[in-house]
């Protein structure tokens, strides 16, 4: 089974996002509240696929993104953000993220995403 790392600042995003992976079969999973700890858990657990908010305290997704996969290239990273901007969209693309979710998403679009990078 996938490991997922779910990466937002806002606990009932991390919950919502959770209820409807572990609804669907995906129950490796962990979080963290800030850019900071992404980067931390990711060297501790080295998820599958990291599912990570931009806009966050301490460090941001768009650096955290920046420093996961700086140490492992290989990284998947999907990114979250209220703020569908296109230069946000753009510079995370060109970081490496593998898909950009534009926040408020109905479930079914985390799972659809989810789905077709993990197979």
């Amino acid at each position: 089974m996938a490991k997922i790392l779910l990466v937002d600042d806002a606990a009932f995003m991390r919950m919502m996002v959770k209820d409807t992976l572990t609804k669907n079969g995906y129950t490796d999973l962990d979080e963290a509240a800030d850019g900071a700890q992404a980067v931390a858990k990711y060297d501790e657990i080295h998820p599958d696929l990291v599912i990570m908010d931009i806009t966050m305290p301490n460090m941001d997704g768009l650096e955290a993104l920046k420093a996961i996969r700086a140490k492992d290239p290989n990284a998947t990273i999907v990114m979250c953000s209220a703020m569908g901007q296109e230069a946000m969209v753009i510079e995370a693309i060109k970081s490496g993220a593998k898909d950009f979710i534009v926040k408020p998403f109905k479930p079914e679009r985390i799972l659809k995403t989810v789905t077709s990078i993990l197979g």
